[in-house]
């Protein structure tokens, strides 16, 4: 769709109702390219299916969460926005276990490595989590996640977000089937808009008792109110292993960016901790 900069020119001779018309299909047009632009976004924090993890009662917890965009798009999303490509994103998760059900977590601060070398931190989120004591069936879950946070305008037009996140899964023999619905709403910032819809899914398989091999897509489904349109919001697929190493946990992957997505290749990696 063809877009101007300049707003309608007011004809002598225009009618005040071909005015409205014009004005109002102007700011349409205009509503549609922002929208669109939105769509392409680019690596967050942490990327991850959530699932049952949780720290025991009185426990701390610390995983990293590395990701590096191989190639993509080399220009910002929008102006003052830190362009995604040959970016590196280093976020430490700190976590505590507050009850058997409920977890709490600080991602701080989110780190960023620029093209240009520079190092800023970029943000800070919290998150509650909450796993149900009785699940579905036996070796399945489900539960809560409602994660708020404050970002930079280089990462995000909108400062303050928020994300309910739902958890269900399983394991089945050597399968493990998982799956995370998500509502992303804006908390405030210039461009609020409404509450978006993504789903988040991974299938994995048993190659050992300490190694899983699977697939994980990420796919954005536009906005809650009418999803729709994936060819032009954000999906992605990766490969990956999940594996440990001296009490170490690792989940390594590579994942191809499809549809609006603003990054093509993205490798990723997080690292367990132990704090005990």
């Amino acid at each position: 769709m063809e877009e101007t900069r300049d707003g309608p020119r007011m004809d002598p001779g225009m009618t005040t109702t071909n005015r409205a018309t014009r004005t109002l299909a102007t700011t349409v047009a205009t509503a549609i390219g922002l929208l669109g632009a939105a769509t392409a976004r680019a690596a967050p924090e942490e990327i991850q299916v959530y699932m049952n993890e949780m720290d025991a009662p009185g426990e701390f917890g610390l995983d990293l969460h590395n990701n590096y965009v191989l190639s993509g798009a080399g220009e910002p999303e929008y102006p003052g926005a830190q362009a995604s490509l040959h970016r590196y994103r280093l976020t430490p998760e700190f976590s505590y276990g507050l009850t058997p059900t409920i977890d709490l977590g600080a991602y701080l601060p989110l780190l960023t490595l620029a093209d240009t070398g520079k190092v800023s931190a970029e943000g800070i989120k919290f998150r509650i989590k909450y796993i149900a004591a009785k699940p579905f069936a036996a070796n399945t879950w489900w539960g809560l996640n409602l994660e708020v946070g404050k970002v930079s305008h280089a990462l995000d037009i909108n400062p303050w977000n928020a994300e309910l996140k739902t958890i269900v899964g399983g394991r089945f023999g050597k399968w493990l089937l998982a799956a995370n619905v998500n509502i992303d709403a804006v908390v405030s910032g210039p461009h609020p808009g409404g509450a978006g819809l993504d789903v988040d899914a991974k299938l994995a398989y048993s190659v050992t008792p300490d190694t899983q091999l699977g697939v994980e897509t990420y796919s954005g489904m536009g906005a809650l109110s009418h999803p729709g349109g994936l060819s032009r919001e954000e999906q992605f697929v990766y490969l990956v292993a999940d594996t440990t190493i001296r009490n170490f946990d690792l989940d390594i992957g590579i994942g191809r960016g499809f549809g609006g997505s603003a990054d093509r290749w993205v490798f990723k990696a997080i690292v367990g901790i132990p704090l005990q």
